[in-house]
């Protein structure tokens, strides 16, 4: 009596389609991680819409754009900008650093968060602390980690997810309060740092001469209107995206200390790369700056390594500050450039609320050359074009220069 053969598979057979099967999961996954990244770019983009919205609701409110570095002054024989007093209205005062995501938070539905700032803050912990105030406002955003464990200030340290970008690992300390979306000042770095007017409020003749070196849209301790933006809201970079500091040698994200010729050279920056890895830092190069005065890691600070940028080298190029007298710092003068984890490129917010995906290949000019300042001359005379093409140009308000091409 025959036996009827069952259909089966042979061992060829099987390792066929497991075969077949590894080279789909292969082709899957890295279609899948695409379009993972596609979606963190859009949420990227839209959170950039948002706060464009909010500046243009904020113009409409108050005809002019939030200070950046704007705030309080610092009056003589107050309390220190970090010390909280007993009773309200507080003590301590934010000497008119506060960034202008800060001011732009009511409009982009932190409303909570703008009331708690707005009105002297009673201190919860540590609990040495606790029932003590600081006043409307808030302290120095430039408080340490340690400032906050005597004295802790909430809202500066509140993360806000609109203002991160979903592809930017980067969580918690040493960061205060991290952002992904930095203001442009335009393309010339020269004294910016110091702002239009001192921490107290007063306008020397030193501070309005710097002032011609404000290219950008925002100008730091300096109110901005849409009027001023002569160039066209659409051909204009009010803001742009910038990585938060993981706490590597990363070159967008950790500031070079360099020499002080920087100001006549920004190629100098380029130079300290590593050449096999142009993305980080090459053995040997002087670093500066703590841990927490990094790459974006306090919204509501206006120092420049936190909250700006200048188009000055390409996306996603170093970011360096030169050698400074006896108190350098990444705050200083330096190329702060636009940057993200996204693949090729940056998202920049337009004056007009438009948000452009701008490429790292963006025509940039020539890096070797010195930036417009106060004092230039020839092609550094104030008021002169940008020195660094058509990303330069899209980084000034009134420089009259003409963009003829796409980006």
């Amino acid at each position: 009596m025959s036996r009827r053969k069952r259909p089966g598979f042979t061992l060829v057979e099987l390792l066929v389609v497991i075969a077949i099967i590894g080279v789909l999961v292969g082709l899957l996954l890295p279609a899948v991680q695409a379009a993972r990244e596609a979606a963190r770019r859009m949420s990227c983009s839209n959170n950039f819409k948002q706060i464009g919205l909010g500046y243009h609701n904020y113009h409409s409110a108050y005809n002019q754009l939030p200070k950046h570095r704007g705030g309080s002054y610092r009056m003589p024989g107050a309390p220190g900008s970090r010390m909280p007093t007993n009773s309200a209205p507080g003590g301590g005062s934010n000497v008119s650093n506060l960034s202008a995501l800060v001011g732009v938070l009511p409009f982009v539905e932190q409303q909570a968060l703008w009331e708690q700032i707005s009105n002297p803050f009673q201190i919860t912990q540590p609990a040495t602390a606790a029932g003590q105030f600081f006043a409307a406002m808030g302290p120095d955003p430039s408080m340490t980690i340690a400032n906050h464990a005597t004295n802790r200030y909430d809202p500066w340290l509140t993360t806000i997810p609109t203002f991160r970008c979903p592809s930017d690992p980067g969580q918690g300390l040493p960061a205060l309060g991290r952002t992904n979306y930095a203001m442009c000042f335009g393309d010339s770095f020269a004294a910016v740092f110091q702002g239009a007017v001192a921490a107290n409020g007063v306008e020397s003749a030193g501070f309005a001469a710097n002032a011609v070196n404000y290219r950008g849209l925002f100008m730091q301790r300096r109110v901005t209107k849409f009027r001023d933006v002569l160039d066209g809201l659409s051909n204009t970079i009010m803001a742009g995206e910038i990585n938060t500091d993981l706490g590597d040698s990363d070159a967008t994200t950790r500031f070079a200390l360099v020499d002080p010729a920087l100001s006549d050279n920004p190629s100098l920056c380029i130079e300290s790369v590593d050449r096999q890895r142009p993305r980080f830092w090459a053995e040997g190069v002087s670093l500066i700056g703590a841990a927490e005065h990094q790459r974006g890691l306090a919204w509501a600070n206006g120092f420049a390594n936190y909250t700006g940028f200048f188009t000055i080298l390409p996306p996603n190029g170093p970011s360096c500050t030169r050698r400074f007298g006896i108190n350098p710092g990444p705050w200083r003068d330096g190329t702060h450039t636009a940057s993200s984890r996204h693949s090729g490129g940056v998202h920049v917010l337009m004056g007009d609320g438009s948000v452009r995906f701008v490429t790292d290949s963006i025509e940039a000019g020539d890096a070797s050359l010195g930036p417009v300042r106060s004092n230039g001359t020839g092609a550094r005379t104030p008021g002169a074009p940008s020195p660094y093409g058509l990303w330069g140009a899209l980084g000034t308000r009134d420089s009259k220069e003409i963009i003829s091409s796409e980006f």
